[in-house]
């Protein structure tokens, strides 16, 4: 159920769309509806995601879309435990996962991986891995992290002594590389992994 004010900035959001072929922004949200307040926007909008009414993307509000009727885009059953050591009994169960939910996010992107500097941490050659947009991390995150504005690469975070950052591959084979954090940009955490196998 969608409460009156939820309704509104659907019904605004779908004229819009339909109008202009992209999603409006906060500021038209607003000025259309008569709301100042930009946290009451968010906390309607946020609402309307979270019921299935809208669906979060890349691109900030402009990669808010709605969600076609009856649709349910990345939304899977979840149909319990399954034991990848003791087999365990099998019990049925009724949930489900949104993955568009759990993974996505204006500040959430994809990156496919090339070369297996990072095998140790099982992510392989072709693996799609999602980051969240970050610009600092913390002590052992993996990160993508852009060095001297023109290489990215993925790897292990560490600060180092006298203000240098040490990126760690997880490959035995090869070595850590310490820089000066001045040359290091963070652009991302990883927060999952994703390899097909069919």
């Amino acid at each position: 159920m969608l409460t009156p004010a939820e309704q509104r900035v659907l019904d605004f959001f779908r004229d819009f769309s339909g109008r202009y072929g992209h999603p409006p922004l906060l500021r038209e949200v607003g000025e259309a509806l008569g709301v100042r307040s930009k946290g009451s926007l968010h906390r309607h909008v946020r609402a309307l995601i979270e019921k299935g009414y809208l669906q979060e993307g890349q691109g900030g509000w402009r990669g808010i879309a709605l969600i076609t009727p009856g649709e349910r885009p990345l939304v899977f059953p979840l149909l319990g435990r399954i034991a990848a050591g003791r087999p365990i009994e099998a019990i049925a169960g009724e949930d489900e996962i949104d993955l568009a939910s759990l993974l996505g996010g204006s500040d959430t992107y994809v990156l496919q991986i090339a070369g297996d500097s990072m095998i140790g941490a099982d992510i392989l050659d072709g693996d799609l891995v999602f980051l969240r947009r970050r610009e600092t991390a913390e002590e052992g995150d993996i990160v993508s992290a852009l060095i001297d504005g023109e290489e990215a690469t993925l790897k292990r975070f560490r600060r180092h002594r006298n203000g240098l950052v040490l990126l760690i591959p997880e490959n035995p084979a090869m070595k850590p590389v310490a820089y000066d954090a001045k040359r290091v940009a963070i652009q991302g955490v990883l927060i999952a992994k994703l390899r097909l196998y069919a």
